[in-house]
């Protein structure tokens, strides 16, 4: 007696699901040796990463004599702490906009040429990595000076009269954290740019656009996600800067780092400093929350 049709697909399914629920065991089984393998590592960033933000948190709710309190943050609302986090965001922008403004056409430069120069070239590019921050930044103030480098080469061809006021404010900042955070933009736009093969250009030429129209409809697009990762970096670093602004803004220029470490090393006042810290975390959290609405997470990391 033969069966129907329906009833064969049935027989099927009742061979099969034996095998099936022995793949979900299966499938759980390494899903929880997984689990077990990977926990002890959760539980150190738990401890290094998490509880050090939490004890941030808990201090900024704290007075001088330990009580609860949201004092810390009406301090935030302060003209003096707005003016420094204006200051901060608008410095942050502007160093931003420069790396970008650099770094783009050093990229594309780099990704044009041949591989071995594109290396040697590359090395000057990590060469700053090698450097110490502060040895830089100082060399910075022997280059920017009212009698540096600068202002005594305009002054011997004759182009000014005056030294020129490059350092202890917003331009030499701007300056030396521009130089520090280039690498930081160059290397996820070159990242992104060595993986956008040059057959798309060549299409686009043989289908009659030009070099500027290729690169514009073609490369430009192709390029955004390193764009937005070096954006994403450049700009959430220069929100916690310190060490330039303060050598080369000479305490004229007062961001938010600044702040926090004098309500540390001035006040001793820990609550009001952990109100800084978790503000700027908020903010950094925010703008990377904002980077992803637009830019989209795949696309920042290239995925």
């Amino acid at each position: 007696m033969s069966l129907s049709l329906s009833d064969r697909v049935q027989a099927a399914s009742d061979r099969e699901a034996p095998n099936q629920e022995a793949l979900r065991a299966a499938d759980k089984r390494e899903h929880q040796s997984l689990l077990s393998l990977t926990s002890p590592s959760f539980l150190l960033l738990g401890i290094i990463l998490y509880l050090p933000i939490g004890w941030l948190f808990w201090l900024s709710l704290l007075d001088e004599n330990d009580n609860l309190t949201l004092e810390n943050y009406d301090r935030l609302f302060d003209p003096l702490y707005i003016n420094t986090f204006t200051t901060t965001f608008e410095i942050s922008v502007v160093v931003t906009a420069l790396c970008i403004a650099l770094g783009y056409p050093l990229a594309y430069m780099l990704t044009q040429l041949p591989r071995r120069a594109a290396a040697i070239c590359m090395i000057f590019v990590l060469l700053p990595f090698w450097t110490s921050l502060l040895v830089r930044t100082y060399a910075w103030l022997v280059i920017l000076q009212r009698r540096g480098l600068v202002n005594t080469w305009l002054q011997d061809w004759g182009i000014i009269d005056m030294p020129l006021r490059l350092v202890h404010n917003q331009t030499g900042t701007i300056i030396g954290m521009t130089q520090i955070m280039l690498p930081f933009m160059i290397l996820p736009l070159y990242a992104a740019m060595k993986t956008i093969p040059r057959d798309y250009l060549r299409a686009a030429s043989n289908l009659g656009a030009s070099p500027f129209k290729a690169f514009w409809q073609i490369f430009f697009p192709l390029s955004l996600p390193g764009l937005a990762a070096g954006f994403t970096l450049v700009f959430v670093l220069c929100l916690g800067f310190y060490v330039t602004p303060v050598l080369l803004g000479g305490g004229r220029v007062q961001m938010w780092a600044m702040r926090i470490e004098t309500n540390v090393a001035v006040y001793f006042n820990w609550g009001a400093a952990s109100s800084l810290g978790v503000a700027l975390l908020i903010v950094t959290l925010i703008i990377l929350y904002a980077a992803n609405r637009i830019f989209g997470i795949n696309k920042i990391y290239g995925r």
